[in-house]
């Protein structure tokens, strides 16, 4: 026999950037410990929608862990309680028969609220524009092997480059720091020939971005790093760190 459990959700509402919000609570009964928490919202929008309410806005797109869409801060934690997933790959079994559970958006001067807990999140795409790319000439396939790269190099690149931009990172720091974004966009081109070229310029123009957009700046606490869905190491910070300074010394 399946197993269900019965629980109640405390949801910000927010009908838009300027409005006022504040928490509305919402009761679910005989919800499957095996749905995910997005196939829950699911069931919560189409009760809301059968009595004539507004569904609750979130954001999501491919529910496979793969996009970083999911942003909802989850009972205190980005992405809910469960380690190294997004929203939605977090499944009910993770709560309790009785349980409330808290669902608020990212709160980050560099995230505003849309609507509900759906925030805008294009300040990671005007850092990207800024300087998280590398400029080569088109034209035939390069050859895999044309330039060595130790493996060590390529592995840490690969790892950095498996940030997928959610921005749990920027809602786990206390100061609304997104340092560890940004640290992985470098790393994945400063730990590799094709990116040396525009090194200097990129890590002083992306920075310099994070602080136009009004991220804060990184104390080194930690929490980026624990609630990172993908595992991404804060050792990409210090990584950043020694590449503007570099930069700055150059100029």
């Amino acid at each position: 026999m399946e197993k269900t459990i019965n629980i109640t959700l405390r949801i910000w509402r927010q009908r838009g950037p300027k409005e006022k919000g504040a928490f509305k609570e919402y009761a679910l009964s005989n919800i499957s410990v095996d749905s995910s928490f997005l196939e829950m919202l699911d069931i919560l929008n189409e009760q809301l929608i059968n009595k004539g309410e507004e569904p609750v806005v979130f954001d999501h797109d491919c529910r496979e862990g793969i996009c970083g869409m999911c942003s909802l801060y989850i009972n205190g934690h980005p992405h809910g309680p469960d380690e190294d997933i997004t929203t939605c790959q977090l499944h009910m079994r993770k709560f309790n028969d009785g349980d409330v559970i808290t669902v608020e958006p990212w709160r980050s001067a560099g995230f505003p609220v849309i609507r509900d807990l759906m925030v805008d999140r294009g300040a990671f795409d005007k850092i990207i524009q800024a300087g998280g790319y590398i400029s080569v000439n088109t034209g035939g396939v390069p050859d895999a092997n044309a330039i060595p790269i130790p493996k060590a190099n390529a592995d840490e690149a690969m790892d950095a480059a498996s940030c997928i931009g959610c921005g749990a990172c920027v809602a786990a720091c206390k100061n609304g720091s997104a340092m560890l974004f940004v640290s992985a966009k470098v790393s994945q081109f400063a730990l590799l020939p094709q990116g040396r070229v525009e090194a200097a310029r990129r890590a002083k123009a992306m920075l310099a971005k994070m602080d136009e957009l009004g991220f804060g700046n990184c104390t080194n606490t930690g929490a980026c790093e624990a609630e990172c869905p993908k595992n991404v190491s804060i050792s990409n910070i210090a990584r950043l760190n020694r590449e503007f300074i570099k930069a700055k010394l150059k100029d």
